[in-house]
Formats: C-alpha cells, structure tokens, sequence
C-alpha cells in the first residue's frame, strides 16, 4: 500500500512478505534519493530455547533443540550431539559420523529443493508464488516437489521422520537403517542427481543483478570433504579456530529494533550459508559439481548473493552424489554388527558444537555437571549472524535501485532478503516492509 505524506514523500508498507519461513517487519527511510535508514524490525516474541534447555538431561538436546525448526532440525541436533559428546569426551566411530552426514544430506536436498524451486525461482520467473509459476512451468514445479520428496524420503529412512526426526541420540543413533533399506532408495537419489544438475543448468538462465558482498565469509571446513556435519572454522580473511573457540571470536548483542539477536565476528558484520560454504571449500566439490558450477558462469568464489541459487543448486547436486557415495561405502561395511550408538558418561564441563545447515554455519554451546544435568546453553542460528549483512545488502539494493517504481523497489528488497533464504523460526520471527520516502 503507498500513499503520500504531506511534505511530499511517500510510505510504501508491505504487510506480509512473501516466501520466507517466518514473520517480521522492515523499514526503509529514504530522504532527497538517500537512504538513511535500513532496519530489520524482528518483533515475535523470544522463544527461549535456551532457557528451555536448562535444567535438562545431558540427552536431551537432539529432541528439544530439533523442535526450534521444521526445515533444518538435523542441523540443531548434530551440533548439539557435538557438543554434548565433547563434554562427555565420547569418541564417535566413522560409520557413526557417516550416517550422521548422510541424515545431513537429506536435510540439505529437501531445504534447498524448497528454497530453489518454491521460494526464489518465481523471484527470477516474474510470479508471485509456485502456484502461479506452476500454470505456466508445471515440470518444473514437479521436478522442485520430486527432489524435495528425495530429502524427506531420505531424512524418514535415517531419521525415523522427515520433520523433528525421531532417531537421533546423542552418541549416534537408536537404530542403523539396514543395508537393504539403504539399497532401496539409492535409485531415488541417483536420479536426483541428474535433476539436481539439470537445477544448476536451468537457475544459470536467470537474470541476476549485479551486486558485491565485501564482507568476510565464514564456514566450516572438514576432513572429510565439502562441510556438512562437522569441520573447524574458517573464514575468506585467512581466520582459522577450532569450535571451541567460536565465543571468543562471535559475539551476539541486542539491538533495539529486533527481538533476535545479532552477531559479529571480532566486531564486524560476516555472512554464513552456501556462498561462504562455497567460496572456502570449492576445492572439496567432487568433479561432477565443479564442472557443472563453471558451466553455469561460476568461479572459485561467488560474491553476488543473487547468484546464490545457483551455488545452492551445486550444493543440492553435492548432496545427492555425497549420499549416493556414503551408500556405496556403506555397503561394504559389517553393517550388521555396528552398534548404533556408544554410550556417554555425564561430566562436569563445557562442550561446543558446529555443523552446516543448510542457511549457514551453527553453534551450539552447553555446560553441565557433574550429573550431566544442563547448567547453560547457547546456540548461535545462522539467520542471526546473517542479520546485519542482510541489512548491509539492503541499503545497497535500496540505493542502487532508489529511482525505481515502489513496486519494483519493494520486489528488489524482498528478493534481496530472499537471497538468504532466513529461518526466522531459528532466530525469531520477521517481516513487514514499510519504504518511507521524505
């Protein structure tokens, strides 16, 4: 809705954006073509997770902390297992940390198949939404709910169910799917494979926007190839830590327009999620995504974050092709005999976890005692280390395109946010737009 104001500028108040998961607002002054102020206004009421933490068993985190959201609920569970076990000193064997990633690469298929084709791909397409794209593009609508399908198909065989899985321990699991289970769904993800890579081709079509990020980038780096599930920490400025010691370098603060919290890394703005997954680990994507990343116009590193759909497509087809190689291996293991977990013996310390949802780098810090019951916890959700950089995009969008119509100014800032494709579940809630113009 806009309308004038009497000394000549305008309000233009958007009361619901679109295609995010969550609810919030954001007010955007603009004065004589300047803009003055970018805000994200975040007014859901705290969940108090943490606080809901406290007082609670040792094992009890993967089920209460997989509650905070229904799209990326492994991730909060594998950094809280992290954590937890780092207290308790556990040492997880390989197939355990194996079957964690591959639970891991449901959850990225089906986040990114919902992003990609049902929350951003009619940003590009000029719809409102999938169901007006859908009259139009039907097969590509079918071919974003079949990829998505795979994830979930996925998630319930590892995790007992596709949203709040039931199966996570801290340790490991309650029970290993068989490997003729694993067997059975191969097919499904073998040709999610080749949809996915027909995703980076088909989203490398899209006019993007010009736009530079100069903000560093963080994400974890793994041993064991392109970070999921685990790694320690690095950044694009040549900054390196181990988990451990993520407080000393992030720091959350409030600010008076937002009930989530916002954080910095050693007092400056960073950005988590595919384009700093991307950026620091390209060397660890297989050939097959390699090549199709530079087929589709992308270097070593993306700065645009228009172009972030592309990088969550190859991300998309890692994930297919990484559970179809941690099945393979699977299959030549005594699967029969693994324990499906080991057991933990409470201590009375401080543990740090981190893994990679699919929207950016996690933390999770708890301490407890000696019982095991949990005195403090803290968790870090990338939508609120993304905030401020979000803002940052904001006022580059607003300012390069302040001589556009209201309507396309509002549908570049929506997009803009978008870009991040923020869980306003994990840190909060948001969004209402209101443009002033004086």
């Amino acid at each position: 809705m806009t309308h004038s104001l009497k000394d000549g500028g305008q309000v233009l108040q958007v009361g619901m954006l679109a295609r995010v998961e969550g609810e919030g607002g954001m007010h955007i002054e603009i004065a004589q073509g300047k803009v003055q102020t970018v805000q994200l206004n975040i007014f859901e009421p705290p969940r108090f997770y943490e606080a809901f933490l406290r007082g609670r068993a040792y094992t009890e985190p993967p089920d209460i902390t997989a509650r905070i959201c229904g799209i990326c609920p492994v991730a909060y569970q594998t950094a809280s297992c992290e954590a937890i076990e780092m207290v308790c000193r556990a040492e997880i064997p390989e197939h355990i940390r194996l079957m964690r990633r591959l639970l891991y690469c449901g959850e990225w298929i089906e986040s990114h198949a919902l992003h990609i084709y049902l929350l951003h791909a009619p940003d590009f397409l000029g719809y409102d939404g999938a169901i007006e794209m859908a009259a139009d593009h039907a097969d590509v609508v079918e071919q974003g709910l079949r990829l998505k399908k795979a994830g979930n198909d996925l998630m319930t065989l590892v995790g007992g169910r596709a949203i709040h899985p039931v199966n996570v321990r801290t340790g490991g699991f309650y029970r290993l799917p068989t490997s003729a289970e694993l067997a059975a769904i191969r097919p499904a993800l073998v040709q999610g494979l080749e949809d996915a890579l027909a995703t980076v081709s088909l989203v490398a079509t899209f006019d993007f926007p010009e736009m530079e990020q100069d903000y560093p980038y963080l994400s974890l780096r793994s041993p064991h190839g392109y970070a999921i599930e685990s790694g320690d920490v690095v950044t694009s400025s040549g900054l390196t830590f181990p988990v451990r010691e993520f407080t000393k370098h992030i720091t959350e603060h409030h600010v008076r327009h937002s009930n989530a919290l916002h954080a910095t890394l050693d007092g400056e703005p960073y950005v988590v999620g595919p384009l700093a997954r991307y950026s620091n680990n390209f060397d660890q994507l297989g050939p097959t995504c390699q090549a199709a990343a530079r087929a589709a116009g992308l270097g070593e590193t993306c700065r645009n974050p228009f172009r972030s759909i592309i990088v969550r497509a190859v991300e998309l087809a890692y994930a297919f092709e990484e559970a179809v190689r941690i099945i393979d291996e699977w299959s030549g293991m005594p699967s029969a005999t693994l324990p499906a977990s080991v057991p933990l013996t409470p201590r009375a310390g401080e543990g740090f976890g981190a893994s990679e949802a699919p929207r950016g780098t996690i933390f999770h810090r708890y301490v407890l005692d000696k019982e095991g019951t949990i005195q403090d916890a803290q968790i870090v959700p990338p939508t609120s280390q993304n905030q401020m950089s979000i803002e940052a995009d904001l006022r580059t969008a607003a300012q390069a395109w302040v001589d556009l119509d209201d309507h396309a100014l509002t549908h570049r800032c929506e997009q803009a946010i978008r870009n991040y494709d923020p869980c306003i579940s994990c840190a909060t809630h948001f969004f209402d737009l209101r443009v002033t113009r004086t």
